[in-house]
């Protein structure tokens, strides 16, 4: 196979990583709108739209075929992989703290014993005075 033959096939395989990609991204922003509970929106927000976002940008360095591009997709898919599931777990940390999350579907619980949410909240021991 000619050079000319690989550069349309690797077009190839970048169209449908673009394709691929953009699918997951919008299967998540549908399971975010269409779903009712927070774990499973959390789910839908996380795993499918950080394996689309790594398959477009996989595409993109199949498509440039440039090193300089490559080295800048490989921060972005790192700050994604690190912050995506890091913000899912506050999320859920805090909707648990609310009592968003029916405890009764749990099979497992456990921040039962680490956390109890406060209907009301301890007053501030030290209040600051202000003139």
């Amino acid at each position: 196979m000619d050079v000319s033959g690989l550069g349309a096939v690797l077009d190839v395989v970048a169209a449908v990583l673009v394709l691929c990609g953009a699918l997951l991204c919008l299967t998540a922003a549908i399971g975010v709108a269409r779903f009712t509970d927070v774990p499973t929106r959390l789910h839908a927000a996380t795993k499918p739209q950080v394996l689309g976002l790594l398959l477009i940008c996989l595409a993109i360095a199949l498509a440039l075929r440039s090193w300089p591009v490559t080295a800048f997709l490989v921060p972005v898919v790192l700050v994604q992989l690190a912050t995506a599931p890091l913000a899912a777990h506050m999320v859920g940390r805090q909707a648990y703290r609310n009592g968003r999350i029916d405890r009764s579907a749990m099979v497992v619980d456990e921040l039962a014993d680490a956390e109890e949410p406060q209907a009301h909240p301890h007053p501030d021991p030290n209040p600051r005075e202000y003139d």
